[in-house]
């Protein structure tokens, strides 16, 4: 759609009331300066989603599934509500619209629902009146009209599939942040801000743990090609261009290193070498709707091996239940669990064209004394688990190999 901007603010964004009034003036000075069309999605205020899961366990500890998600989507009806009130108060015209409003409609699998498909019309109906349109995010609905979420991080993804369907120039994400960087300022503080990036690059660096973009949302943007600025809710910093790669961005071979804790081990010991084995193991898992990422499988020996994977914390106890009914069906020794562990990586498209990168990154976890207990790679990520203690002593000494530090 022509001259139309999608814009996503997150929870600390909108977290108090000065702040969505903030909010708000920048829709309305984009609004009027730029004559663009502006549709608008909102996450819940502030640490308002985790507030909502902790009063949900506290009368039901094993909370989850519908009521969950009932719960939690009222998180999003607060934010859009109070910022379509703002807007308003400073003379604008704005009509916030929930998940299913929208048209956005979800499988139903709770709390992890995916987007099957959306109907826009609603949206272009209140653009044509020449409203704001303030969108809730992380929220859906079934065909049967049930209320779903997204996953953590759905509002990422709630913009990006909008931005998509609607044709958007460009889908702009607000953080409280000026861009991407090299690596988590907050462990080096000199990290450099990355000016432009490519989808690959920024989809590796979500999925290994980085906390500026969900990572089925850069799936979803890279897919339809979706125009992405990621810049800061605070400042009118440029921020991070989001786009496909060119000989020129190559030339880098590492864009990034980011690490995430959110991550547990899972070893099952003495599994049967036969055919069909991992088939039935991974195929549990799936049917859980568990995400595995890192998966070794070692050598056989007296016709057993054993397997590990990991798994990401929400997802452990129904992972625990899954590797119980494993262990009675091959016979196999309970499954080990490790939750103190993290991920490392390091993520840049130079790679496909440079040899050693592993290797410098092997050498340089060597010399800081961090053992390496999995391995994975992509064409242009190399990712290790290590201890958890280790991870912050693992990224300086990446970024300090890689020359991402200063």
């Amino acid at each position: 759609m022509k001259n139309l901007v999608v814009m996503k603010f997150g929870g600390s964004s909108v977290a108090t009331p000065e702040l969505m009034k903030n909010i708000a003036r920048r829709i309305l000075k984009l609004q009027k300066k730029e004559k663009k069309k502006i549709v608008v999605v909102v996450s819940a205020p502030g640490k308002t989603t985790d507030h909502l899961i902790k009063l949900a366990c506290d009368v039901n500890r094993n909370a989850g599934g519908r009521e969950l998600d009932m719960l939690l989507a009222t998180g999003e009806q607060q934010s859009i509500a109070l910022l379509a009130l703002a807007i308003s108060s400073m003379g604008g015209k704005a009509i916030s619209l929930t998940g299913p409003q929208v048209g956005i409609i979800t499988d139903p699998h709770f709390t992890k629902a995916r987007i099957r498909q959306i109907h826009p019309g609603r949206i272009e109906e209140e653009l044509s009146r020449g409203r704001i349109v303030i969108a809730a995010g992380f929220q859906g609905k079934t065909e049967s009209e049930e209320i779903t979420t997204l996953g953590r991080g759905g509002s990422d993804l709630t913009a990006v599939a909008l931005a998509s369907v609607l044709e958007a120039e460009v889908c702009e994400i607000y953080t409280d942040v000026e861009g991407v960087y090299s690596c988590d300022p907050r462990i080096i503080p000199t990290a450099k801000k990355v000016e432009v990036i490519t989808y690959d690059e920024m989809l590796e660096l979500a999925s290994a743990g980085a906390k500026v973009m969900q990572s089925r949302s850069m799936e979803v943007a890279k897919k339809f090609q979706v125009p992405l600025l990621i810049r800061s809710s605070f400042t009118f910093a440029p921020g991070t261009l989001v786009k496909e790669a060119d000989m020129e961005l190559e030339e880098v071979v590492v864009t990034g290193v980011t690490h995430d804790e959110n991550q547990v081990k899972v070893t099952i010991p003495n599994v049967p070498d036969i055919p069909g084995v991992a088939a039935h193991i991974f195929g549990a898992l799936a049917r859980k709707n568990i995400n595995v990422d890192m998966i070794i499988q070692s050598a056989a020996e007296g016709g057993i091996n054993d397997i590990s994977f990991t798994v990401r914390k929400e997802d452990l106890s129904p992972a625990r239940s899954v590797m119980e009914s494993i262990r009675k069906k091959f016979k196999s020794q309970t499954a080990v669990f490790q939750p103190d562990v993290a991920k490392l990586s390091i993520v840049g498209i130079g790679m496909r064209s440079h040899s050693g990168v592993a290797a410098r990154m092997f050498k340089a976890l060597a010399r800081s004394g961090i053992n390496i207990e999995m391995i994975s790679t992509s064409e242009i990520k190399v990712s290790c688990v290590v201890k958890r203690e280790n991870a912050v002593r693992g990224v300086k000494a990446l970024a300090k190999e890689f020359g991402l530090n200063n």
